[in-house]
């Protein structure tokens, strides 16, 4: 990040030469008085206003009225639109006009003042600073503490001279106090800052990323062997990296706090997976990082044993622990329930929702496009769709073989009935909680969910007792929940009678539930991160 100084009230660009200084003896009426820690500055000449904006906090004084405390609100960058730092700044007023110590025919004011910026990328630096009757007419950079021979403008002032020598003993010891203060403020403010890199090693990773954080990723292209994003979130600086040369040792480890996301489903990426907890426990008993959190794309059924020992409660390193599916031992301390969210491993995009997908009519009831296992629920759902010729109002596409991949043509026919279909059935596969309901929501088609348990260890939790999609259930989703495919004829009746502004409304109501259900998601991550990481303030 590029250094600023202040001059006269105006942040400067490194090698820029400020204009030259009046004498102090002609300060211009109106001037701000020392006191204050100044207006927002002005840009340099030939520099675009929209390139640096700083924004002065309010200025607190002491008893004495000699110490002032600013607090910058944010400094934006043309790059960046987030803030990129917050600073203090200290001004300690040395005033000696008036009385006898008024100079004959002039009267002058110094002002010591000292900025730091935090997170690092700033330096300590002091300025001495002439005036007229109060009125500070610049700043100059010098190191901390020094108090040697200045000149200002025409002006020679030695510090150590006559009846003055006893007063810049007193601002000097006043300018080391508030030095410490400005070292302690930087402190605590380091400590209130968590830098958090991300290592996208599944699928569910780029759903972390693109979808709740709504992050961006360079190169844009999904093919890419390496991508990369970041953002500020909280008090969290968040960078992300994804791809197959994102391999251990073989790039850099930017952050003490690290997210590992992995896929725990089989046996062959559990593998895997134990790789990379390997390299991170590594990286803890080297002190390269402090603290590892993981997100897991957990087991269908949900056997998940394997990663029990990595964690710290069972004696291993893992701090925190986000897995999805209805995961028995979630306990919101540290292991959490996470969304399944979009296949991502399909490139299912992140949905903007426009106009006509709010508020045209469309075509079909309800849609399916999937695999039907024999002897499954999905058979019940095909009989039941032939009766009454229900599946003539919906878009049924079934196939006997679960395809990973999509062709071009069959992944825009899936779109295709997401948008124009009402409903989206849900059916139950090796576990309840699907893709579908996700994709179905980004597309304002409402879930109708089988809500029934599957084979496994999934249930209900120490902290939740409506399994399958506790989390769901939790945060009030509104979809339409079924025990049984038999009573799907009746929600179809129901919803041939609805109009289309009823069908708008329900659209929009399902689009924003979504859009919040993400939007909650990520300030949990982010809150609990900074929860378990960062230093609790005692006040």
């Amino acid at each position: 990040m590029q250094q600023l100084w202040e001059q006269g009230g105006a942040w400067l660009k490194p090698g820029y030469t400020p204009p030259a200084r009046s004498s102090p003896h002609k300060a211009a009426a109106g001037q701000d008085h020392p006191s204050s820690c100044g207006p927002r500055g002005t840009e340099p000449p030939g520099t675009d206003n929209q390139d640096l904006q700083p924004t002065l906090g309010p200025c607190i004084s002491n008893a004495n009225g000699d110490v002032y405390l600013c607090t910058f609100n944010s400094l934006k960058s043309f790059d960046d639109p987030e803030p990129i730092f917050s600073a203090y700044r200290f001004c300690v007023l040395e005033s000696r006009w008036g009385g006898s110590r008024r100079r004959e025919g002039t009267g002058t004011a110094r002002t010591l003042r000292t900025s730091v910026s935090v997170e690092g990328r700033g330096r300590e630096s002091s300025a001495l600073g002439s005036g007229r009757h109060g009125t500070s007419a610049s700043c100059i950079h010098r190191a901390p503490g020094a108090l040697d021979h200045v000149v200002l403008g025409n002006e020679e002032w030695n510090p150590w001279e006559g009846d003055e020598k006893n007063e810049l003993v007193a601002s000097q010891q006043r300018y080391e106090a508030n030095l410490q203060m400005i070292k302690n403020a930087r402190s605590h403010l380091e400590q209130t800052s968590l830098r958090v890199q991300i290592w996208g090693k599944a699928a569910i990773g780029l759903y972390l990323w693109e979808h709740i954080f709504g992050g961006h990723l360079q190169p844009p292209d999904v093919t890419a062997q390496w991508r990369e994003g970041s953002q500020k979130a909280g008090k969290t600086y968040f960078s992300f990296i994804t791809g197959p040369s994102v391999v251990p040792g073989y790039f850099s480890v930017e952050a003490e706090n690290v997210v590992l996301v992995l896929n725990g489903r089989e046996k062959a990426k559990i593998a895997y997976a134990t790789q990379w907890l390997h390299y991170a426990q590594t990286l803890i008993q080297t002190h390269k990082i402090q603290h590892v959190v993981v997100v897991l794309l957990g087991n269908e059924q949900c056997n998940n044993e394997w990663i029990q020992p990595y964690l710290k409660r069972h004696g291993g390193f893992v701090n925190l622990l986000f897995v999805t599916y209805d995961y028995a031992l979630v306990n919101e301390e540290d292991i959490f329930q996470w969304p399944l969210g979009v296949a991502t491993y399909r490139n299912f995009p992140v949905v903007e929702p426009s106009w006509s997908m709010l508020h045209d009519p469309r075509s079909y009831l309800c849609n399916f496009l999937g695999t039907v296992y024999k002897n499954s629920s999905r058979e019940t759902l095909m009989e039941i769709l032939k009766q009454d010729g229900l599946d003539k109002l919906c878009w049924i596409a079934a196939r006997e073989q679960w395809q990973p991949q999509e062709t071009n043509e069959s992944f825009k026919n899936y779109q295709d009935a997401l948008l124009q279909s009402d409903l989206t059935l849900c059916p139950v596969g090796i576990n309840t909680e699907c893709y579908r309901i996700y994709e179905a929501c980004s597309y304002g088609s409402l879930p109708v969910i089988e809500d029934v348990m599957t084979p496994g260890d999934c249930g209900n939790s120490s902290m939740y007792h409506s399994a399958p999609l506790q989390l769901l259930k939790t945060m009030g989703a509104p979809f339409i929940f079924i025990k049984s495919w038999k009573e799907l004829p009746a929600v179809l009746e129901k919803e041939k009678k609805m109009s289309l502004q009823e069908k708008i409304q329900r659209r929009k109501k399902l689009i924003e539930w979504y859009r919040n259900f993400k939007a909650w998601m990520r300030q949990k991550f982010i809150s609990t991160l900074e929860k378990s990481f960062l230093p609790s303030d005692k006040g």
